[in-house]
């Protein structure tokens, strides 16, 4: 890079981590290292979550994905929109999680179950965030080796180094720098702060792209050249996509309803000032999203177009030839095969395909298709050979992104996205080790002390653990191999939890018949699945397909699953394959999630005596101890319809013409307009394929651009208003020591002797 983009990175990156520094000082408690003191707004929490959850690997997630099925499935995404919708407006789980005023899920699940179930069940959730968020530095370290064009390995003092775990080690001192000062205060404003500093970065990438590609003469005849059944823009023609298809939709649907409080807790999900404060930052999240969303599907189309069009054949060349060259370095243990396999690489000729005249491209044969079987060809066909081409495919899929914009973006463009990817993957990063060390802490150190914590120790304990967590993404970055897509990979890690997780969270919140019983048991077999599943799928290429194979089993075991599959064909495909396992991650947790809510009622009911006391949980009733309940509005027409999109007498007029602009566009305009009518009309009369082109190029370039430069000023001002007086309302809280997660009897610490004066009536005069 010049030395233009490292001022444009180091500037603003030190900036952030003065602010984290800053903010120790507003730390006066447990409650202020762990929820920010409970009084962020919502428009601090909206923004910081933004930027918290887009990372490095989320976008190299979402492109690898769309590189292989294009967007025709987007248009059956719109289907989630209501779900989302519902969820935000009512504040679904997050709403009721926020009156019980629990610091943790696991002080909710003691205070809903009993103290073991929380020490097992957030040992679980841990050990599952962990594992799942440790490739998170990995992935962004091997981003920023192929991006920067980096060596593999550098000397330092004479000792060779290898380049992956020196950046790794700067990713978590990074995050240390930003979590240590002040915990979730340190982190809610640096994250605020690097999501508005996000904002006009997005617009000018998606800028760049949108220009220097044409979507008429490149982008639109690109995308629509694909074999019958895999089309890139027609959603009625992708019956033959495998892994990402109208199933996978499915599973990502009932996981957003049944898994919507499953990670709460040791996120912002306690930092508002109130619960409504926290609905409305949930709402808002409908909008904040903006030019993010839109340079995500530039970045994902750039690459398609860059990689495919005869235009840019001779970069596209180059490209694959750079990345299979840095991808082998890594995959290919014999140097010998990595030399032979360089030098077949660069025989290939540059491929120029013709739209139109070529036969359209498919996922079996495409640009990519004589480099995967150049490197199979080299590499054979023993055991190790299959888990080394996996390897080599995994990388090349996920590091294509990275060294395409290497060749592609100018100076001070470089400077600007490598500082968007810093920013966004220490916001990521940095929460997802405050996340997992506060959970260890919370929910199963404290709870198996005898003796309570003062608060300096407190914060001492969080700390150090927070470094405990940073040495164990370090290590397992270092020795753990992702052999799938990452969105698979994620989605099977976190279904170690979540495959259990989600009836226990939504019967705990609004059920009194859920028992501590029904906890364990959806725990047991919902999660059990998911780890079941996680074990065959890591072993499969290297030992369980060959042992398999070894005794004759291989084939029988095949036809089982075909047979089994048959039914749901061809969405569900459970062929037998030596390298990959037959069931995909997304079949895996959706078979999990069914069997953890059968589980979860039936041993509630099998173990029901009494019903739970609902009230105490959440605060309401005799146990309302800030009075925020209001009379009911009555029932009439007028009031019905806000009912209906969660309005309550808390709303003031701006949070009801939020709530209504967010119904508005969301289910009138992309549901009812974008979906259901299109819908309609192709059932009626099917649209041609230049149509679609049309149709997404309108709904999700020229609408969505036009959204983020509305939603890029609102939440920039918002944003700033509501982090000044974040720092004012730090500055007057009075702190509680006894608001430290503990629980007694089900209770509270911080709430027992205040529910036990409610509980008891007053003596007689």
């Amino acid at each position: 890079m010049h030395l233009i983009d490292w001022l444009i990175v180091i500037i603003p990156v030190l900036f952030i981590l003065g602010l984290s520094i800053y903010a120790k000082r507003y730390v006066r408690g447990v409650v202020d290292f762990l929820a920010a003191g409970r009084v962020a707004g919502r428009y601090v929490i909206s923004v910081g979550d933004m930027a918290a959850v887009l990372g490095v690997i989320t976008i190299v997630a979402l492109v690898e994905q769309k590189y292989q099925v294009g967007y025709a499935l987007t248009f059956w995404e719109f289907l989630v929109v209501p779900v989302g919708i519902i969820i935000g407006l009512t504040g679904y789980c997050t709403y009721r999680f926020r009156e019980t005023r629990a610091l943790s899920i696991g002080q909710f699940l003691e205070m809903r179950y009993n103290r073991p179930f929380r020490i097992v069940a957030a040992s679980l959730r841990t050990l599952s965030e962990m594992l799942t968020n440790a490739i998170g530095p990995a992935v962004a370290a091997n981003f920023f080796i192929y991006f920067l064009g980096l060596p593999h390995t550098v000397t330092i003092a004479g000792v060779n180094l290898p380049t992956f775990a020196i950046l790794v080690f700067v990713v978590l001192c990074l995050c240390m720098v930003v979590i240590w000062p002040g915990g979730r205060i340190s982190l809610l404003i640096s994250d605020s702060v690097q999501g508005l500093l996000c904002y006009p970065i997005f617009v000018i990438i998606a800028g760049y792209i949108f220009l220097h590609f044409n979507w008429g003469d490149t982008i639109a005849p690109v995308m629509l050249d694909r074999v019958p059944g895999e089309s890139f823009l027609d959603p009625f023609d992708i019956d033959q996509l495998r892994d990402f298809n109208l199933f996978a939709l499915v599973v990502t649907i009932v996981s957003q309803i049944l898994n919507r409080a499953s990670w709460i807790g040791n996120d912002t999900s306690g930092a508002g000032r109130s619960p409504h404060e926290q609905k409305m930052a949930g709402i808002l999240g409908q909008w904040r999203n903006g030019f993010s969303g839109l340079t995500c599907l530039l970045l994902a189309v750039m690459l398609i177009t860059l990689m495919t069009h005869r235009h840019f054949a001779d970069q596209a060349h180059e490209i694959r030839r750079d990345l299979t060259r840095q991808v082998a370095g890594e995959s290919v243990a014999d140097p010998a095969q990595r030399a032979a396999l360089e030098a077949r690489i660069a025989a290939l000729p540059v491929q120029r395909h013709q739209i139109g005249e070529d036969p359209p491209l498919s996922s079996a044969q495409n640009l990519d298709t004589p480099y995967f079987e150049t490197v199979r060809e080299t590499l054979g066909a023993t055991p190790q050979a299959n888990l080394e081409f996996q390897k080599f495919r995994t990388l090349y899929n996920q590091m294509m992104l990275p060294v395409a914009l290497n060749h592609l973006l100018p100076v001070g463009l470089m400077g600007l996205f490598c500082l968007l990817m810093i920013m966004l993957m220490l916001s990521t990063d940095d929460s997802r080790v405050f996340n997992a060390a506060s959970t260890i802490i919370q929910d199963v150190v404290l709870p198996l002390r005898k003796t309570p914590l003062t608060p300096a120790q407190h914060l001492r304990w969080l700390r150090l653990c927070s470094v405990a967590v940073c040495v164990f993404f370090f290590v397992v970055s270092l020795f753990f191999v992702q052999l799938d897509y990452i969105n698979m990979f994620l989605t099977i890690m976190t279904a170690m939890w979540m495959g259990g997780a989600g009836p226990i969270m939504i019967f705990g919140l609004y059920s009194r018949f859920g028992t501590t019983t029904g906890a364990f048991c959806s725990l047991i077999f919902g999660s059990g699945i998911s780890i079941g599943g996680l074990f065959v799928q890591r072993n499969w290429a290297d030992w369980l397909y060959p042992w398999l194979h070894a005794r004759g089993w291989a084939d029988p075991l095949g036809r089982l699953l075909e047979t089994a599959s048959a039914p749901l064909h061809p969405y569900v495909v459970w062929k037998m394959d030596a390298v990959k396992f037959p069931i995909n991650s997304y079949e895996l947790y959706f078979i999990a999630m069914i069997s953890g809510i059968v589980a979860y009622v039936l041993g509630s009911l099998l173990s029901y005596r009494q019903p739970y006391n609902l009230d105490r949980l959440l605060h309401r009733g005799v146990y309302d101890l800030e009075g925020r309940r209001h009379a009911k509005t009555p029932w009439t027409l007028r009031s019905m319809w806000g009912k209906l999109v969660g309005i309550t007498p808390e709303y003031t007029r701006g949070d009801k013409i939020i709530a209504w602009s967010v119904v508005v566009y969301a289910i009138i305009y992309q549901f009812g307009f974008c979906f259901v009518g299109v819908l309609v009309w192709n059932l009626v009369s099917p649209w041609p394929d230049h149509w679609w082109s049309t149709y997404f190029f309108i709904t999700s370039l020229v609408v969505t651009g036009i959204i983020g430069i509305v939603s890029t000023f609102w939440f920039m001002i918002g944003g700033v208003i509501d982090i000044r007086r974040l720092f004012r309302d730090l500055a007057a809280r009075v702190d509680d020591p006894l608001d430290n997660g503990m629980v007694e009897g089900q209770v509270s610490l911080s709430d027992k002797a205040r529910f036990h004066a409610r509980e008891t009536p007053p003596p007689a005069p």
